[in-house]
């Protein structure tokens, strides 16, 4: 974070100073004491099972210079306001608003039912071919692995920035209207991204149609002048277009013919992967459409792809020195935020596939497909699922049509984890699976002992639930051992508390 004072804070917060008004506060801004570093802001956040303000003094102890806390603290220097995470935005805003009077600070946000954490990635693995000579990615880049998408994780990534940032890249997530409205207000973007509309947390939500007004938020959100980046392939997506104001650039992305960047002729592996040709509407100067070949697995990277080139493109100009970086950037980047499409091959053989940080039924779909090419004839499929989450009063349905999906795609062994995927094996019953080919499980020593049993050589895994079914312990124990193309240490590696659960 850029150096502030105990009295820039309470300006910035509203908030009543209890503290010495030239106190430096220099260190990171956290939500957990045990991450305190010195001179740092501790936000005393109350929670469901904690509350940050008994652990005050203690991150004063470790360091801290200064505490953001909704009620006077004895001996404890504080910034008192009336609503801790309100004053936590409103302090990630006006630390922004002042780094970007600099002129040379960009801001990218994705937002989408699925998909906005790897974009996310590949922009933090793109955008270091922008950077001038002599700003290194660490200093000129701030890009959270994870997802830290919600009304506390944003904040604080904001407020990693320093007056050395040239990116900041955030992904922005919402369990309800106005959610994705409030976090453009914190951190308006200069590129403002939408992936996708689906039915994932629907449930909160009550119709699709109000997750797409909800999405459709980013691009009321976008900077006057700044660039508004839209799904052509999805047609919720598309229609955003109208509410761009007259001084934003649109640009689309996708697959069909009248995408600004396309991806034209892409064939996918016997490993899951994809290739493809990147082309750009209106750029002859490139000299053609430029081959991808991507590293992510699953042929539904191709959009995320196609989003953070789109993106790059609106920053870079489609020159083809940029596109050829932008070919070669995306054609090695990997996994970086964990238990999304890992793959892990290991001594034994058997090929784990963990994608177990959340699901919905359109990266179920995407994810089972992918294990269906990549066991291909030869190599046996199973499929460990867990509950998709929040799907509201279409939650049964949903999970018996993933049911039939893993039979028509001839998954071999489908393993039901938990009473709230129960349809799931339902559902791959009524489609035909017979004998042994499905197993329904009440918890996870239970799938353990399965697995332990059933799996053989050879065999291609896929782990895949919500977060919340905590199938991603099971995804990190078949990974154990094994070399990994992707992170698996946990639900998030950053190890910061649970800021990032919104879809």
């Amino acid at each position: 974070m850029i150096a502030l004072t105990a009295a820039d804070v309470a300006e910035a917060t509203g908030g009543r100073l209890h503290a010495d008004a030239a106190t430096p506060v220099t260190g990171s801004v956290v939500v957990d004491s045990r991450r305190v570093e010195p001179g740092g802001l501790f936000v005393a956040l109350p929670g469901e099972r904690v509350d940050g303000h008994d652990f005050a003094r203690g991150a004063v102890e470790a360091g801290a210079a200064l505490v953001l806390a909704a009620r006077e603290l004895e001996g404890v220097p504080t910034v008192v306001v009336d609503d801790v995470q309100a004053a936590l935005g409103e302090l990630a805003r006006a630390v922004l608003a002042r780094v970007r009077t600099r002129g040379d600070l960009r801001v990218l946000a994705v937002t989408g039912s699925v998909g906005k954490t790897t974009t996310k990635d590949l922009l933090g693995q793109l955008l270091g071919d922008l950077l001038p000579d002599d700003v290194s990615p660490e200093d000129g880049m701030v890009v959270p692995t994870g997802s830290f998408n919600n009304e506390v994780g944003l904040p604080l990534t904001v407020l990693r920035v320093t007056e050395a940032t040239r990116f900041l890249v955030l992904e922005m997530g919402a369990d309800g209207p106005g959610n994705i409205a409030y976090l453009t207000r914190i951190a308006p973007p200069d590129v403002g991204i939408v992936l996708a509309v689906g039915v994932a947390h629907v449930g909160k939500f009550g119709s699709v149609e109000a997750i797409a007004r909800t999405k459709a938020e980013m691009v009321t959100g976008v900077v006057p002048g700044g660039t508004v980046v839209l799904n052509a392939d999805d047609q919720r997506v598309a229609a955003m277009a109208s509410l761009a104001a007259p001084e934003h650039t649109v640009v689309t992305f996708g697959t069909i013919s009248s995408a600004d960047v396309r991806a034209a002729d892409v064939e996918v592996d016997a490993s899951g992967r994809a290739t493809f040709r990147l082309a750009v509407a209106g750029a002859p100067d490139l000299g053609g459409p430029v081959p991808v070949g991507l590293r992510l697995v699953g042929a539904h990277h191709v959009s995320n792809a196609l989003a953070a080139a789109a993106a790059v493109l609106a920053l870079g100009g489609t020159t083809a020195d940029v596109a050829a970086r932008l070919a070669e950037g995306l054609s090695r980047a990997t996994p970086v935020s964990p238990h999304r499409m890992a793959v892990t091959e290991r001594p034994d053989g058997v090929t784990v596939v963990d994608d177990a940080y959340n699901a919905n039924p359109d990266s179920m779909r995407a994810a089972l497909r992918a294990l269906a090419v990549m066991a291909g004839r030869t190599r046996r499929s199973v499929a460990v699922l867990g509950e998709m989450l929040e799907l509201g009063d279409g939650s049964r349905a949903a999970h018996d049509e993933i049911g039939r999906l893993v039979v028509r795609l001839n998954v071999k062994l489908l393993v039901v984890v938990g009473d709230g995927a129960y349809h799931i094996h339902e559902g791959a019953l009524q489609e035909g699976s017979w004998g042994e080919e499905s197993v329904f499980v009440p918890d996870l020593d239970a799938a353990r002992a399965v697995l332990a049993e059933a799996l053989e050589p050879g065999d291609v895994v896929l782990v895949k639930s919500s977060l919340g079914s905590g199938l991603w312990r099971l995804g990190d124990e078949l990974a154990a051992g094994g070399p990994s193309t992707g992170p698996t240490t946990g639900p998030d590696a950053s190890g910061e508390p649970a800021t990032e659960v919104a879809p």
